[in-house]
């Protein structure tokens, strides 16, 4: 028999044991692979982070840089067109000095024809029709076949522009070589006389026999540039006719006829003195090589490059990769006239990205992708504007913006991204599988310290399961010894506390219930007698802030003194948001003449009504000492409050502010909320008091803040005072009523009754506020000039 005994609390304690393993292990098991999964999840989420933090911010300065570049070099080219314009205006401005002065003009012509007789000589040519001064001068100076007499000399007036436009010797040689590298500075007569003089000399003449038959016998502005010439003659006549705000006409690339080179040529027209006509032009040519080679040295990454492109598409600088990366396709457009321009598009692009690139945004950063041996590579391109000037291209004068592009692939300008991403990713997987090891030593520990202890533990627990059921026999008598001082052992302690109180009270059970009935009962009597004490109170704090309402109410003006005012009509609503309210207002009359007051208590309730009593109190009777002086009166007013909250510890105060109406006059003093007066037509003016003086109750002495403002008040005006009450009335959505509401109510009603007006703004702001709780006393005062 005592060997099953012996047997079933064994089997009980492997039970218990492995319930213990089971569960302590397991929740520490759970607590590892959550504490470790969630390590997991921070690191991989701290490398994205960190990954699209680093992407961003390298993006963010590669972009910058490739945007700087493309401003820096664009300067670079802004600032080459610009020195050329100041060589050309600085050729202009001598000649056009010549022309401001026929005087000197005649002598510095006749000084040339005695000093350099070869620059004013022309010789004719039978074959071509024409005469040219023969080589040996500064300058070349051609005189078309249609500007010379019968004797094949030049006509009296052309004569004499040969003579004036000799002057170009002397200033052009400087000019050409400083500054800017040009290949030639001209001057070209007006259309009745266009004699064509160039620096350096060159066989000019010769030369457009050459490549332009028959121009000889055709004007020459018409056959060389047709429409220049117009549109500058419209610029005399309106110079706000210009494209751009600069005189400097420049053309579209093109090749020269007398080099064969392709050129870009800047003319500046010359005015007559009166400044209503033209009197010819000023003008420089640089080669497309000198813009070219600012943007085919771009340089970014390996294999970006730069290209220079007009408005239209039509790309004038560009290196042959950089060509062939785009898909350009290049052609030379002949005519019959004098220049033959460079024709090589965007818009013909092989590339479609490319043919549909958006010029017109100016700084932009675009995505695109190109075709490469049948595949779609990514690249980026930044585009920024150039200086807009005057354009001509075979008609009417233009404006032109060309634009400066750069082009690179996005995997080399975000090779350091790509890079630092790899780089993370290493450290990421690395760190990973670290935690993991850590991760797979500490549950091994883990598990081995739980099965090291297991055994100790369900020792003492056994003893407590052996001892509960030995209680629930009714064996009250039972103990546990529990040697160990941990939990278990404090629970065995406890208890053989439970058990000694158990037995106690099973001994006293009807002796304790007696002596808690009667405790209870004691207990209801004095609750019962609270109870009848609280109610009594109640009733009489109701009846008290009832009385205080009820006078509250009392002493606001009644209709009919509203009513005895004959010169404007007031109509006033006051709702307190508790039983007694901290909102004042007031109408006092003493003749012809009115005291308007409107103030706001701070907070509201019993103390802010009896101040707000006060107030009108203190007004009352400073109205009956004949104490009207607006800033006076609102000083004497704060020193008996000052005094009464002194004395009544309270720690309240008030905005307060009167209007003092007498004869037509009205006067503002003090400081509240704006005040809104709706004018004719239904204008609103809204006039700030926090300037006319200080919250009263807050110094003892406010007359130095204290000051005074005249409004205007004619026939039909209309004033609207009101509290923050109202303006800070607020929704179901949290949403305030606001001053803008106000005046638009205010504003609606222009016209009506004060009465009308009133009851229309209390209409709006009801609605406004719905369901909602009104949190602060309510107060406003419509008056209207009658």
């Amino acid at each position: 028999m005592n060997a099953p005994l012996h047997h079933t609390p064994r089997l009980g304690l492997r039970s218990f044991r492995a319930k213990f393993v089971l569960v302590v292990g397991g929740a520490v098991l759970f607590d590892l692979l959550v504490s470790g999964g969630l390590a997991l999840w921070n690191v991989q989420r701290l490398s994205r982070d960190a990954t699209a933090e680093v992407g961003q911010g390298l993006e963010r300065a590669n972009q910058d840089y490739i945007r700087s570049y493309a401003e820096t070099t664009a300067a670079r080219v802004n600032l080459l067109l610009a020195q050329v314009h100041s060589d050309v205006g600085t050729l202009a401005g001598v000649l056009q000095a010549q022309i401001d002065h026929p005087a000197r003009e005649a002598q510095i012509g006749e000084a040339m024809v005695r000093g350099a007789p070869e620059a004013v000589n022309v010789v004719y040519d039978e074959k071509g029709r024409w005469a040219q001064n023969r080589p040996g001068p500064l300058s070349v100076v051609s005189v078309w076949g249609y500007l010379l007499d019968s004797n094949h000399k030049p006509l009296p007036k052309v004569e004499a522009e040969i003579e004036n436009s000799a002057v170009l010797d002397l200033v052009a040689p400087s000019l050409l070589a400083n500054g800017q590298s040009k290949l030639q500075m001209y001057y070209i007569g007006p259309r009745e006389r266009p004699i064509f003089r160039t620096a350096p000399y060159t066989n000019q003449a010769q030369t457009f026999d050459r490549l332009y038959p028959g121009h000889n016998e055709a004007d020459f502005w018409t056959f060389f540039f047709p429409g220049l010439y117009e549109s500058w003659q419209q610029w005399a006549q309106d110079p706000g006719l210009r494209p751009v705000n600069n005189d400097i006409t420049q053309t579209a690339p093109y090749t020269d006829a007398i080099t064969g080179k392709l050129i870009v040529s800047f003319f500046r027209p010359l005015w007559t003195g009166d400044r209503k006509g033209v009197a010819g032009a000023a003008g420089a040519d640089i080669t497309l090589d000198q813009l070219a080679e600012i943007v085919e040295n771009v340089k970014v990454a390996d294999n970006g490059f730069g290209f220079l492109t007009m408005s239209d598409g039509n790309v004038v600088a560009i290196n042959p990769v950089g060509e062939k990366v785009i898909g350009l396709r290049s052609s030379s457009a002949e005519n019959s006239e004098g220049v033959t321009g460079l024709d090589r598009s965007l818009r013909r692009s092989a590339q479609p990205q490319i043919a549909q690139l958006p010029l017109d945004q100016d700084g932009s950063l675009q995505h695109i992708m190109l075709d490469e041996n049948g595949e779609k590579v990514p690249y980026l391109v930044v585009l920024k504007q150039l200086q807009p000037t005057n354009l001509w291209g075979s008609g009417p004068v233009g404006r032109e913006t060309m634009s400066l592009g750069i082009v690179v692939p996005e995997r080399e300008i975000y090779a350091s991204l790509f890079a630092a991403q790899a780089k993370i990713t290493e450290a990421t997987n690395r760190i990973l599988v670290y935690q993991i090891l850590a991760l797979l030593v500490s549950l091994l520990f883990v598990i081995s310290a739980v099965f090291a202890i297991s055994k100790r533990i369900t020792g003492g627990i056994s003893a407590l399961a052996g001892a509960a059921k030995r209680i629930q026999v009714k064996d009250y008598s039972v103990r546990v010894d529990i040697p160990t001082r941990d939990e278990v052992g404090e629970a065995g302690a406890a208890f053989n506390r439970m058990a000694e109180q158990i037995s106690f009270h099973t001994e006293n059970l009807e002796q304790l219930v007696e002596d808690r009935t009667r405790e209870i009962e004691e207990a209801n009597l004095q609750i019962s007698a609270l109870n009848t004490q609280l109610r009594s109170e109640n009733l009489r704090l109701g009846a008290e802030l009832a009385v205080a309402r009820r006078i509250q109410m009392m002493v606001l003006p009644k209709a009919g003194e509203l009513q005895e005012i004959t010169e404007m009509e007031i109509a006033a609503y006051m709702r307190p948001a508790d039983e007694v309210g901290g909102d004042y207002y007031d109408v006092l009359k003493d003749g012809e003449r009115l005291k308007i007051g409107i103030g706001d208590v701070t907070g509201h309730g019993l103390e802010s009504g009896v101040l707000m009593l006060m107030v009108q109190s203190v007004a009352r009777a400073l109205q009956e000492a004949g104490d009207m002086d607006p800033s006076q009166f609102l000083n004497s007013v704060n020193r008996a409050i000052y005094k009464n909250i002194v004395r009544t510890n309270t720690n309240k105060h008030l905005s307060l502010a009167f209007l003092d109406y007498e004869k037509g006059r009205l006067t503002l003093s003090g400081q509240h909320e704006e005040l809104i007066v709706v004018r004719k037509l239904g204008l609103v003016e809204r006039i700030d008091t926090l300037d006319l003086g200080l919250p009263i109750g807050l110094e003892a002495d406010i007359s130095a803040f204290v000051a005074t403002r005249e409004i205007a008040f004619g026939h039909g005006d209309m004033i609207i005072l009101h509290t923050d009450g109202v303006t800070e009335a607020e929704n179901c959505d949290g949403e305030l009523f606001g001053i803008e509401r106000l005046c638009e109510s205010a504003r609606q009603r222009y016209g009506r009754s004060a009465e009308d007006v009133k009851l229309g703004i209390i209409e709006d702001l009801m609605a406004h506020i719905g369901t909602h709780k009104i949190h602060d006393d309510i107060t406003l005062v419509v008056m209207k000039h009658r």
